[in-house]
């Protein structure tokens, strides 16, 4: 329990400091957002009144008083672009980016792990090094490339699925997965290759121990060895990838976004990012900078439930 409070307070400083350090970073920026509103031939007198209504004529420490108080309240602020609320633009963009990353997750963790754990049992063998190589390729590999040949092959002369677009899971469960399924793919196929490579040297790594040895002697079968004792022990780094994917699936998944003009939380950042929406891009670079500290929180309780020496401090 002390454990968990020490590394709670440690991550809600975290994210205090990070939301100080956004606010700063886009309010010290040079330029008018009232200007850049209104345009070149507005008048300082419609000039004053919206930086008014935009709250941008208050002292610094205000303005950020007045956007971490609205945080808590739910309030990010208004879009300059869609003129709607930050918060309401992000919750209905959120669907589909959480849609992605659980759907990439699923497919890595269906096919890494039993590939990972082949190669770790047959670790010098040529099916070992085959199986290495392809999972090496799938690091190299450029995500954009992969993402423009999954498109060709089976969007366009294949036909199986849409070449680009979202479909909600209001309009059928079969379109939805049809239209997330080579994005997911596209993302998955990189996060394979890494968890195979983790959990193959981790399983492996684990075979040499004394326990296994030890455990065999006693007559425990190879699978009770491997799904009983082994792949506990390995599962530690796996973890520390699985969430550093989905810190990184939700905040960079802008090209993936893009390429497949999904109306997600990457795209959107694109597209605000580049119409200068203030507002929104801090909303934006917060909400991805407390998904990675609290995957990082969520990683770090998980390694306490598994290895409970941890808890200890390795006693």
């Amino acid at each position: 329990m002390h454990r968990f409070l020490h590394k709670l307070v440690t991550t809600l400083f975290t994210l205090l400091l990070v939301s100080l350090i956004i606010f700063l970073n886009f309010n010290v920026l040079p330029g008018n957002p009232a200007t850049a509103i209104l345009g070149p031939d507005a008048d300082i007198q419609q000039i004053r009144v919206l930086e008014e209504q935009l709250g941008v004529n208050q002292p610094l420490h205000t303005r950020h008083f007045d956007w971490i108080s609205g945080i808590f309240r739910g309030d990010l602020g208004t879009s300059y672009r869609y003129r709607e609320p930050v918060a309401q633009i992000i919750a209905d963009r959120l669907p589909v980016t959480l849609s992605l990353t659980l759907y990439s997750l699923i497919i890595t963790v269906i096919i890494a792990i039993p590939i990972g754990i082949f190669i770790s049992r047959y670790e010098g063998r040529a099916v070992s090094t085959i199986a290495n190589t392809i999972s090496q390729l799938g690091i190299s590999i450029p995500s954009f490339w992969l993402e423009f040949v999954l498109i060709l092959v089976f969007a366009v002369n294949l036909g199986w699925f849409p070449t680009f677009g979202y479909k909600d899971l209001s309009e059928g469960l079969v379109e939805h997965l049809k239209s997330m399924f080579l994005p997911s793919v596209s993302i998955a196929i990189s996060n394979i290759a890494v968890v195979i490579r983790y959990l193959s040297n981790s399983v492996a790594d684990q075979l040499n121990k004394d326990y296994v040895t030890t455990a065999v002697v006693k007559g425990a079968s190879d699978n009770r060895v491997m799904y009983g004792h082994v792949l506990k022990n390995a599962s530690l780094p796996v973890i520390t990838v699985f969430g550093l994917m989905v810190a990184d699936t939700l905040g960079g998944s802008i090209i993936v976004e893009n390429v497949f003009a999904l109306p997600g939380i990457g795209s959107l950042l694109n597209s605000s990012v580049q119409s200068r929406d203030f507002p929104l891009i801090q909303s934006l670079v917060l909400f991805l900078s407390i998904i990675i500290v609290l995957a990082n929180f969520a990683v770090d309780m998980l390694y306490q439930v598994i290895d409970p020496r941890i808890k200890s401090g390795g006693k």
